[in-house]
């Protein structure tokens, strides 16, 4: 039998009334391990992990509501504005694109279970995402490296120490290792190195798949990961926190020094990238593509660096790579569309206000030439 969330917990854990609590505890009590679908019908349950993170972000929405004045009396008010507020609020937050879909789905299942279906758009209902810079993309299009945005990841980290031993000593753990955030958190140092050569990575993995990493010359920061463990489970989540609260202290901590997109710029997930980055460099012997060089390796240089970053990564497929490196042609189209006004003004008057032609003759696209006048 699959595990049920104890809902109770989670909702109690939140800053809501107690007869708006209760009305939730009764909804998660008959749907929180639904699957959400409107393609299939399943008898299948949810995770008990996504179940929690499913309760925990429709209480969170509920919380962002009523802080900003929307004393909702059961979650059954829930209607349009509601829906139009939290996503100006995440936008405004710098949250991504990715990150508010989520949400938004959690918000959908909710909206199904109190008979308003139709009550939640996409994202793309609320906002412009392109003019947003909120498009999801499985190729990066930008370098989110701490390095690429001016940080030194070292020295942030050290800066953050001072505030939470425990929050840097997760951050090292991701920049040394590519570990995803969940998956620094759940780490246990003793278990996961058992072999001097190689980290297992076995808690908190994207669809269970584990993977061994190279500990190569940082063994250091495992012991000082191991210094800062709990009894009680071994990871380095403080005893005294369920893994719901330290997520929030997490990203509380990481607001205060800045590591926002909407602070620096940056998120911790950045520190994954760089490592992947480096990984292929090392592997193919130039810059991964999203560093923008003009350097290419040779084809079988290529191939076996992005196999070695899909699998230090804990993905299955090769092309995975490519939301970490960007790819060589994403990289030479952004370049082609790197195009001035001035640039196109004068195409289109050598092509007698032809787009078509002048966009041709600039070897960008009639998208990319009506952008870079508006920008003008």
């Amino acid at each position: 039998m699959a595990a049920i969330l104890n809902v109770r917990a989670t909702v109690r854990a939140y800053r809501l009334p107690a007869a708006f609590a209760d009305e939730l505890i009764k909804l998660f009590d008959t749907h929180v391990a639904d699957i959400h679908s409107r393609s299939r019908v399943s008898r299948k349950v949810l995770s008990i992990k996504t179940q929690e993170q499913r309760a925990s972000a429709l209480c969170k929405a509920f919380v962002e509501l009523r802080e900003h004045g929307y004393a909702l009396q059961t979650p059954w008010s829930l209607k349009q504005k509601h829906i139009e507020f939290l996503v100006k609020l995440w936008v405004g937050k710098g949250q991504s694109g990715g990150r508010i879909e989520n949400k938004l789905t959690y918000l959908r299942a909710l909206a199904d279970w109190i008979g308003k279906r139709n009550l939640v758009g996409t994202l793309a209902d609320y906002v412009d995402r392109e003019k947003s810079g909120l498009v999801r993309s499985y190729v990066a299009t930008e370098d989110r490296s701490w390095e690429a945005h001016g940080v030194d990841a070292a020295a942030k980290i050290e800066e953050i120490a001072r505030t939470c031993p425990y929050t840097a000593v997760q951050l090292k753990l991701q920049a040394a290792f590519g570990l995803r955030v969940e998956e620094s958190f759940m780490l246990r140092p003793a278990e996961a190195a058992r072999d001097p050569r190689t980290l297992s990575v076995t808690r908190g993995t994207k669809g269970g798949r584990a993977r061994d990493v190279p500990v190569e010359a940082k063994i250091g920061i495992l012991q000082e990961a191991a210094r800062l463990t709990n009894g009680l489970t071994g990871s380095t989540v403080p005893a005294d926190r369920t893994l719901r609260q330290w997520r929030d202290w997490y990203y509380y901590v990481l607001e205060k020094h800045g590591v926002t997109r909407a602070g620096l710029g940056i998120t911790s997930h950045g520190l994954r990238h760089a490592y992947l980055q480096t990984l292929y460099e090392r592997v193919s012997g130039v810059p991964a593509p999203v560093k923008g060089s003009d350097e290419r390796p040779d084809t079988e240089r290529h191939l076996e660096a992005m196999r070695q970053v899909v699998e230090a990564a804990g993905h299955s497929r090769r092309t995975k790579a490519n939301a970490y490196l960007s790819t060589f042609a994403m990289q030479d189209r952004k370049k082609r569309e790197a195009v001035t006004a001035g640039q196109v003004r004068e195409a289109l008057e050598r092509a007698n206000g032809n787009k078509t032609h002048a966009a041709a003759a600039l070897g960008i696209s009639r998208q990319a030439l009506y952008r870079a006048l508006s920008e003008a």
